[in-house]
């Protein structure tokens, strides 16, 4: 039995080193996926761009990284988590350097959509350190990857205006950003050389198929099918704010055209899950030993909808928010909201430290709980508040949030190892689209609401972790050999 202590100073352990290796890569491919939003005011003046266009591209931003991590999720499963994070790390980090240097709208814009694929890299590392850390420490080891790594896009906000102002001139914004490609590219290959799978003499479980999820009986076969559904919505609901309905950077043909896309890609992925199911769909039983429960999936994934999607949704806001409550200045309103991104490097860790430390259920519900009553108490924050008052009350919300991203992948590479990737990308995914949801409805409500609706959603959601179960035992992964290999997960 492993014990649950973990020193992430013993880098004489190869695990140690390697889960510094993981979440360098995704803080890596944070700094570059965010590079832009910083540098926002001297892209809006180089390209003399409408209020509209930069609500746009902020958009085109985040908008690939729900489908894209579905597929990372396939693909780090089907061949690795060491070639898939060093090619999207490398590839990124190109795309990022033809941004920096695009001279029209057109360009800066389609290569932001393309952006969107590196924040995928989140998921890669979810199942490289799921390989390397026992159950007894997978939570925190998960907690330390995503808590540091996510800390890349404050990392970004902070480091970036000063580089350009090292950099100078009109172009210094174009270098600055360039930079943090060139630093990626090279990153990728020294993670190729350094990285590896699995410890020596462990198996890497691959899924029979490819192409979807397997799951265990047909009614997690509809469940599944039933489950890919918001992220679609979430793709529709970005096209209808980018066409003449809503900002009006799409003409009506445009939209249309990508209302039809997204109803094939959806047809296309139905049919790919049929296919990996057959032998469900022709009643062929599933060894009970290879067997899971989708409701575990499904749980996870609302649960990433209301944490990581409402960190997602406030992150955006809270400058503005701060700026207009109590009349601040914008650096001074964007410092105190940073809080919230500042809390990832002890919260995530956190979070997984009590998911191994006390069982996975009782602690993603007390820290949803945390959550829901973190937003009631933000929905009252009003100019009568005193400043560093409704700065801490927003940081206290903001560790629950975080630690409850924590607990829930925490859970992720307990579920079925070989398929670790496929669902920590669709647990990801869910994340996203619990932002585009939210951010939609503050577009129709006030600030107030807009908290009350997620300690809501909240509330819902901590019901449905109480029909999670608990990980007890062992999982079984089929060698090719044909023999059976148990993994511990409790």
């Amino acid at each position: 039995m492993s014990s649950s202590t973990l020193n992430v100073l013993d880098l004489k352990q190869e695990k140690i080193r390697l889960l510094h290796l993981s979440w360098f890569a995704f803080f890596l491919s944070f700094v570059v996926w965010f590079n832009f939003a910083p540098m926002l005011s001297s892209i809006k003046e180089a390209f003399d761009l409408t209020n509209q266009q930069v609500k746009a591209l902020m958009i085109l931003n985040v908008a690939l990284t729900i489908p894209a991590r579905v597929v990372v999720g396939m693909l780090v499963d089907r061949f690795g988590p060491r070639i898939v994070y060093s090619a999207l790390l490398v590839t990124g980090g190109m795309v990022c350097l033809a941004f920096a240097f695009a001279n029209s709208y057109e360009a800066i814009a389609l290569l932001r959509f393309l952006m969107g694929f590196i924040g995928a890299g989140f998921v890669i590392g979810i199942r490289l350190v799921g390989e390397w850390f026992p159950a007894r420490q997978v939570g925190l080891a998960e907690g330390v990857y995503g808590g540091w790594g996510n800390f890349g896009s404050a990392a970004a906000a902070m480091a970036l205006p000063t580089l350009a102002l090292y950099f100078g001139g009109p172009d210094g914004w174009r270098y600055a950003i360039a930079s943090t490609g060139v630093v990626a590219s090279i990153y990728g290959v020294f993670f190729y050389w350094r990285a590896r799978n699995t410890p020596k003499g462990s198996t890497y479980f691959k899924p029979k198929k490819s192409g979807g999820l397997v799951v265990s009986n047909k009614r997690d076969l509809i469940f599944y099918i039933i489950m890919c559904v918001p992220m679609y919505l979430a793709l529709a609901t970005l096209t209808w704010k980018l066409s003449p309905a809503n900002l009006g950077l799409l003409n009506d043909a445009a939209s249309i055209a990508l209302y039809v896309v997204l109803v094939v890609l959806f047809v296309v992925q139905i049919s790919q899950i049929l296919r990996v199911n057959s032998d469900v769909l022709n009643n062929i039983p599933i060894p009970e030993m290879q067997q899971y429960k989708f409701k575990q999936v499904a749980i996870l994934n609302v649960a990433y909808f209301v944490t990581f999607g409402s960190e997602l949704a406030v992150v955006s806001m809270l400058p503005l928010f701060f700026m207009e409550t109590f009349e601040l200045s914008a650096v001074a309103a964007g410092m105190l909201a940073s809080g919230f991104a500042f809390m990832n490097l002890v919260a995530r860790p956190g979070g997984g430290y009590l998911s191994d430390k006390f069982g996975r259920r009782k602690s993603l519900s007390i820290l949803i709980c945390g959550l829901a009553v973190g937003y009631m108490v933000l929905s009252n924050i009003d100019s009568t508040w005193t400043i560093w008052v409704a700065v801490l009350a927003t940081m206290c919300c903001s560790f629950f949030v975080q630690a409850g991203e924590g607990a829930v992948f925490a859970i992720v590479p307990l579920v079925k190892r070989s398929m670790t990737g496929q669902i920590a990308g669709m647990t990801g995914a869910y994340g996203n689209v619990g932002a585009v949801i939210f951010l939609t409805v503050l577009s129709f409500v006030s600030a107030s609401n807009f908290f009350l609706v997620i300690a809501a959603c909240a509330g819902v959601i901590f019901v449905a972790v109480q029909f999670m179960e608990e990980p007890q035992g062992h999982t079984a992964e089929v060698n090719d050999d044909g023999s059976v290999a148990l993994i511990e997960v409790s």
